[in-house]
């Protein structure tokens, strides 16, 4: 993203992590950002902000560890800070999927895909991830499937203009490549 943090990177006139917290802001009691980099600006978004308490980067599993040590409550939602798009039912459909099938842990997919940073767990699965890291585990996926598990089609989910809801921005070129097809009102 041209050395700036990705969830910082502007589409419209917006920061993408602002984009998400407005999807979010009103499926979730509490909203926690895991950063490592540019703090303070996380934090002037008026959330709480954590960086990674494991030394060794561990890419999404510590975000998911520091959500589950943080939360107020007894499930957490996970989502990337570069997916604008997200559905604005994610979260009571993974719980409604998570309770009926009396699940740990729900994982969105959409058209064939597995989108393992999209989930909701039971913050009782906190040994078992903590566990899974200290015998070097790193796969989300496999830490995932290795509790009750439930896999949750989202296929239903595309904006106006037939973008998936889970569209994943890695590069500055996709940014603009979105913003091309999207209105500027658009959140």
């Amino acid at each position: 993203m041209g050395g700036i943090d990705k969830g910082l990177v502007p589409l419209h006139n917006k920061p993408l992590i602002q984009h998400v917290i407005e999807r979010l802001t009103e499926q979730v009691d509490e909203i926690i950002i895991n950063a490592n980099r540019e703090i303070n600006q996380y934090q002037s978004l008026g959330y709480a902000t954590w960086q990674d308490e494991i030394a060794a980067f561990l890419g999404p599993l510590a975000g998911i560890s520091l959500g589950l040590k943080h939360a107020k409550y007894d499930y957490l939602l996970t989502v990337p800070c570069d997916s604008p798009l997200l559905p604005l039912d994610l979260a009571s459909r993974l719980m409604a999927a998570l309770l009926e099938n009396n699940a740990d842990i729900a994982v969105a997919t959409s058209n064939g895909d597995v989108h393992p940073v999209f989930c909701l767990c039971k913050k009782s699965v906190a040994k078992s991830l903590d566990e899974y890291l200290n015998t070097g585990g790193r796969k989300v996926s496999a830490w995932q499937k290795s509790q009750t598990y439930i896999e949750v089609d989202f296929s239903d989910c595309l904006d106006e203009n037939g973008n998936d809801a889970f569209i994943n921005l890695n590069s500055l070129e996709d940014v603009t490549t979105l913003e091309l097809v999207l209105k500027p009102a658009a959140k």
